[in-house]
């Protein structure tokens, strides 16, 4: 039932005040009415008793009215009282402050291209490589987006004009052989951590120093000393850097005596995982997702193509990886009781990060001379290096379907 409210007999202020004071009991009130309505109420209740030429305490007594019958508080009846002297009391047009858009067509279509390149880095990892685009390699397309926020990003993202992809993670297995210790890094690059990832029919082998986080990947068809030693001999002579301790979990591949025998003639100290503490090799783990098989999918290989994958790997993917793609570099913060936190709050490409450490030069190699690195960092811009790469991909695994199918494999892609 609808309630029609009649309050023309009430024509001056004491017939108001009367009337609250009757009424204190009684329920009469406009809430649930539309907004409209109570609008036209206000409107024609600061009209009928001249609000504008009361006095103070009488202009109480009719706010006290309009708070009893609409149920707004007092604060926003004198809103409202402001509007309707005015002019006409009726619902505010919301009009936007600021209507300039500030990341354009072209500026998100510049993110989708940088996260096509890089597989979808993390928004502070992504903000770093649109950031060196413009300052480092002084491309002026990058100057809008290149000061986009780390939040904006994942709003970017979700926009229409945006695409993304996602991936998944591998695991390790854990064979009890060897050593077993954490793995140390004294604070100085040269502990690296290995690890393998199987594809069907060949098997990466991942490997990542733990302070710089720069990373040599290398492909075998077979987890055999055959073809481990050679591998791991190639691996730690790419790196630009000494070599002082190598550290996997309890995989064949890595711990057995012939492996063991080299390290030990290269006289690098070799660890092995705890058991039950899966962090001892979270950080090549990590990259075994973010990387890998970010990169390399999980469609099968043949294993004629080994040879074919590592001159990818050597001549683009791991100069990508080192040179190109910004990696998280923690900060560990201690709170009053003591509780360690890890804030990733520095996103560098690693070779950056090398650069910035402390009396650097001494923990590279003879040959190596950072004049020699810088002009293979800087020769060309993340993106542009990332194009090529991608170009490189697209032909590689071009070849590894044809192979595929030369073998008569059926396997699905």
């Amino acid at each position: 039932m609808k309630v029609i409210m009649d309050d023309s007999r009430l024509i001056n202020v004491t017939q108001l005040r009367e009337f609250l004071k009757g009424s204190q009991k009684v329920v009469v009130s406009l809430e649930d009415a539309a907004l409209s309505e109570k609008y036209a109420f206000i409107g024609r209740t600061i009209k009928r008793f001249s609000y504008q030429n009361l006095a103070r305490k009488e202009k109480h007594i009719v706010i006290s009215y309009l708070h009893k019958v609409t149920g707004y508080k007092k604060g926003r009846l004198y809103q409202f009282i402001k509007r309707a002297e005015r002019g006409k009391l009726q619902k505010a047009i919301y009009v936007r402050s600021n209507p300039v858009k500030i990341y354009v067509t072209k500026d998100i279509k510049l993110l989708e291209t940088t996260d096509e390149l890089h597989l979808r880095l993390s928004e502070d990892a992504t903000k770093k490589i649109l950031e060196r685009e413009y300052e480092v390699f002084g491309k002026k397309d990058y100057q809008t987006i290149a000061r986009v926020s780390h939040s904006h990003i994942t709003n970017l993202r979700h926009c229409p004009m945006y695409k993304s992809s996602w991936i998944n993670h591998t695991k390790s297995r854990q064979i009890p052989i060897g050593m077993t210790m954490p793995p140390k890094n004294y604070g100085k690059p040269g502990s690296i951590r290995v690890d393998s990832v199987s594809q069907k029919d060949v098997y990466h082998i991942n490997s990542v120093d733990e302070i710089t986080q720069w990373e040599i990947v290398f492909c075998v068809p077979q987890l055999s000393e055959r073809y481990m030693l050679p591998v791991l001999e190639e691996i730690i002579t790419q790196y630009p850097f000494v070599i002082f301790n190598f550290h996997s979990d309890r995989g064949k591949e890595t711990i057995n005596y012939l492996v063991a025998d080299l390290l030990q003639r290269l006289v690098i100290k070799q660890t092995k995982n705890r058991s039950y503490h899966s962090g001892d090799n979270a950080l090549c783990e990590t990259k075994n997702g973010s990387v890998i098989r970010k990169n390399m999918g999980w469609e099968h290989i043949n294993q004629s193509m080994c040879n074919e994958i590592n001159n990818y790997y050597k001549n683009f993917f791991n100069l990508y990886l080192n040179f190109h793609r910004p990696c998280g570099y923690p900060t560990v913060e201690v709170d009053t009781k003591g509780k360690k936190k890890k804030v990733y709050d520095n996103y560098q490409v690693p070779y950056e990060f090398l650069k910035s450490l402390p009396n650097v030069e001494k923990y590279l190699k003879p040959e190596i001379t950072f004049d020699k690195l810088d002009k293979i960092a800087y020769q060309m811009s993340d993106n542009d290096f990332a194009g090529i790469m991608r170009k490189e991909e697209r032909k590689l695994f071009q070849k590894i379907r044809e192979e595929d199918r030369k073998d008569g494999s059926q396997r699905k892609t």
